[in-house]
């Protein structure tokens, strides 16, 4: 498919001595080749299908992420409650009225029951429990001081120790993932990455065969309407040369005023072919630089234009082997990766509902630090795991997505059988389009020369008078015809070559 190189299109595109772009049919098809937009929209999509192979291929390597911020929070995290914090902050009051109060509450409930005993008498229990409670004052005195010096101290503690000051938080972390089996969906994933590329590499082909056979078509239309407008003008002058003949004649008295109507008449009809052949020239050729890729305005030349018969048909192929042929096609290929591409995608679909396992691990950092207090300095952890996701239960979604997708591959299938049946038909069609196009031209070449030996002789027998001017218009229209016949012939062979070539999968 690559023969048609820079180096054909360089040889193959000479300028001629008058100017004008002398292009042969190689030269034709390396311009279209390099110049067509779908050709080349077909190698960028190669490129695009490449790397996404090889994307593919990362799936069976591990993943590592790293992940780095910050937050602010408008509180720090405490650890008491606020009854907590409240009984810290008392602590001092609360332990000085405890151990007062429980002093005089014991000296006053022991003087009574002395009192009930007889042991002492009333007034001298109230001279001891006076006594008592002025040597209980500095005791009472000295236990708020120990609860003051508790609770002085508590709150050092609470502030130090309790407090997190964690509104400014800094955190990072690299997590690693290493897949271990996912169901197959990586190795299906993988398959039609590979059938991607495949398929546009056969896109590529498929465009490639259907630009060279248009040009193809383009260039052997331009080189049948190039010989038609050499026949138009050598058909004008032979009825020019009778038109002059039977003028000559009129004037002689030999002819009508008829006859030379009639002339003039065929004269006319032959100026207006060549108006005819010269536009369709000048449009086939418009054609033809436009599919090849330069300026339509531009004058070419073609290297079959010259010459009386087109250039001998080298065709290639050999007995028809479908296989060979299937394999040659690009539009066989396409479906038969259509047929690939859909099974491995039943095998993604299946993959969905398969245990997926996959071993984890990473380094975390925080500032501040749950690992030491809320340290305010970085500190972190290593982590090691396996992670195991079982689906259980999804309504029967994943056993109808798979029937679904069987059933497109078979209509896949369908569609690649239905195919093959119709190129064995194109090929078939094409091979005996190809034997009746030879057929037709050993049969316009005799044609031709029945013509050419008929004309003569009536050119003959005009000069001597032994027939009308009508018959020698009859026989000159009957030799533009067989000419006319035999260029189409010519052409209408090659055509048919080229459409077997495709239909074999070989054009190139």
């Amino acid at each position: 498919m690559r023969k048609f190189t820079f180096a054909i299109l360089l040889s193959g595109c000479v300028l001629a001595a008058h100017g004008q772009t002398v292009l042969t049919l190689d030269s034709c098809r390396a311009l279209a080749l390099r110049n067509n937009k779908q050709i080349n929209v077909a190698r960028l999509g190669k490129e695009v299908a490449m790397n996404t192979r090889k994307a593919a291929r990362t799936k069976y390597l591990p993943k590592v992420d790293v992940l780095a911020g910050y937050e602010f929070t408008s509180r720090d995290i405490n650890l008491l409650s606020n009854k907590q914090k409240n009984l810290l902050n008392n602590m001092g009051t609360n332990l000085g009225n405890q151990v007062g109060g429980d002093l005089q509450k014991g000296i006053t409930e022991k003087m009574t029951e002395l009192v009930k005993q007889g042991a002492i008498s009333m007034e001298q229990a109230q001279q001891i429990g006076a006594m008592m409670q002025q040597a209980g004052a500095p005791i009472g005195q000295y236990a708020a001081g120990i609860g003051n010096t508790l609770g002085t101290a508590e709150n050092v503690f609470r502030v130090d120790a309790f407090r997190t000051d964690t509104k400014n938080v800094f955190g990072g972390a690299v997590i690693l993932r290493q897949p271990i089996f996912m169901g197959g969906a990586i190795k299906a994933a993988n398959a039609i990455a590979d059938i991607t590329e495949e398929m546009a590499d056969n896109d590529e082909s498929l465009k490639t065969q259907g630009t060279i056979y248009a040009i193809d078509k383009a260039y052997w239309t331009v080189v049948s309407l190039k010989h038609k407008q050499k026949l138009a003008y050598s058909y004008r002058d032979l009825v020019k040369k009778l038109d002059d003949d039977v003028k000559k004649m009129i004037r002689q008295g030999v002819a009508t005023k008829a006859d030379g109507l009639k002339v003039d008449v065929k004269v006319n009809e032959a100026e207006m072919d060549i108006t005819r052949v010269d536009d369709g020239v000048t449009l086939a050729k418009m054609l033809l630089c436009q599919l090849c890729g330069i300026p339509m305005t531009d004058q070419i030349t073609l290297a079959d234009e010259e010459g009386n018969g087109l250039e001998k048909s080298n065709v290639r192929y050999t007995d028809y082997q479908p296989d060979s042929t299937f394999s040659s096609r690009p539009e066989v290929r396409l479906l038969q990766n259509a047929v690939d591409m859909s099974e491995q995608g039943t095998k993604v679909i299946q993959a969905e509902y398969l245990p997926h396992v996959a071993l984890t691990g990473g380094y975390m950092i925080t500032n501040p630090n749950v690992y030491n207090g809320f340290q305010k300095r970085f500190s972190g952890v290593w982590n090691v795991g396996v992670t195991v996701q079982v689906p259980v239960w999804n309504w029967f979604e994943g056993r109808y997505k798979v029937r679904a997708s069987r059933a497109a591959t078979s209509m896949a299938r369908m569609e690649l059988s239905d195919v093959q049946e119709k190129i064995n038909l194109q090929v078939t069609q094409s091979r005996f389009k190809v034997k009746e196009a030879r057929k037709r031209l050993t049969m316009a070449k005799n044609n031709v020369k029945s013509a050419e030996e008929n004309l003569r002789c009536a050119q003959v027998g005009f000069r001597e008078g032994v027939i009308p001017s009508t018959d020698v218009m009859a026989a000159q229209t009957a030799w533009q015809k067989a000419h006319s016949d035999k260029i189409d012939a010519e052409v209408d062979l090659r055509v048919s070559e080229v459409n077997l070539e495709k239909a074999l999968g070989i054009l190139e």
